[in-house]
């Protein structure tokens, strides 16, 4: 996850309470975040005035021709001295539902080429329909952004959006798309199984075999969103520790792949050479599967990501500490709860991406 979309994500998730944080400590205007005062308010039409309307043109550039960033709307700031903008307190936008609506009108019509993944979030609203607003500006596939306004293609330097350099504007010009690829971790599965039905894993000439088990099986899934074709796709994932002796992660079903040999705890693959995965596709690297014994004696720990050439990698994480793990594990054995509410539960206590 990228520095915009972490700080996007936090306001989705704490709301105003996200807003508090940035004014209480201070947080200055940066690279992925811009405050932003709400001048809409109707009076002169039903539309973003002027200088909101050149303010998220000039947002959209910047952030578009970077790394992207989020703008918050309903902020003001005061300047110091030394950190430059910092959010000083909250200055509420006048009915952010319609000012939201302002603005998702407006987008599409901020630059050339568009930018058209570009999204809104309500962080609040009061009885009155008055609040705080997010825009989440990601990097362009179609970079470089020209403003509508002005005709200024600007990058991000620092805390503002500046015109950009002749040099880095031809830089953009000449530079080919890049593919993006999305991590997909799908068709997640939990049972509980006897030893009798994998006598493999647990051999009954061991002292004391556990007599049940739990499995955790999904799908690690690559998506080309993007506008170009990805090649040489890959999937590389490192398991430190899988909750003791008895668990295990193993890694199945890879056959459109070369399987590059590691060392113990490593999984390596990569794409066939005439495998190309076309925009909006998907492929389906292997199917991983976990398993665990009541006997958890150690954290269940291993890192994975995928990439392609010419595209930033994604990584994710699952762990468990074996507490936690070990209390995961007695609960699915008592069948507490359905075998859906137990795997959500696993991924949304256990997945970091």
């Amino acid at each position: 996850m990228s520095r915009a979309e972490d700080i996007f994500e936090k306001l989705i998730y704490f709301g105003e309470d996200a807003l508090n944080e940035f004014i209480m400590e201070r947080q200055t205007e940066e690279l992925f975040l811009d405050f932003k005062q709400a001048t809409s308010t109707g009076k002169h039409g039903w539309s973003l005035s002027t200088d909101d309307r050149r303010n998220l043109a000039k947002c959209i550039s910047g952030f578009g021709n970077s790394e992207g960033g989020v703008i918050v709307w309903g902020v003001e700031c005061s300047r110091e001295k030394d950190i430059g903008d910092v959010a000083k307190s909250k200055v509420k936008v006048q009915n952010v539902h319609r000012f939201m609506s302002w603005v998702e009108n407006a987008i599409s019509g901020c630059t050339i080429p568009s930018h058209n993944k570009v999204r809104n979030h309500i962080i609040s609203v009061d009885e009155n329909g008055d609040g705080y607003l997010a825009t989440y500006i990601p990097k362009s596939d179609s970079a470089p952004l020209m403003t509508t306004i002005g005709s200024h293609i600007y990058i991000r330097s620092g805390s503002n959006n500046v015109p950009a350099p002749y040099s880095v504007i031809a830089g953009m010009f000449g530079r080919r798309p890049q593919p993006n690829v999305e991590l997909k971790l799908e068709n997640r599965q939990l049972e509980i199984m006897e030893n009798d039905s994998e006598d493999i894993l647990y051999p009954k000439t061991i002292d004391t075999p556990p007599q049940k088990y739990v499995r955790i099986t999904f799908d690690i899934i690559c998506e080309n969103d993007s506008n170009v074709i990805a090649s040489e796709l890959y999937l590389s994932c490192n398991t430190q520790s899988a909750g003791g002796d008895y668990g295990k992660i193993r890694f199945l079903d890879y056959n459109q792949m070369y399987m590059i040999q590691g060392i113990s705890g490593h999984f390596n693959l990569i794409t066939k050479p005439e495998l190309r995965l076309p925009p909006r596709g998907l492929l389906r690297f292997a199917k991983a599967e976990i398993t665990l014994a009541e006997f958890i004696e150690d954290d269940l720990l291993f890192d994975g990501v995928i990439g392609a050439d010419r595209a930033a990698p994604r990584s994710f994480r699952i762990h468990a500490p074996k507490n936690a793990l070990r209390s995961f594990v007695a609960k699915v054995l008592r069948s507490e709860d359905s075998s859906e509410l137990l795997i959500s539960e696993f991924f949304n206590e256990f997945l970091k991406e």
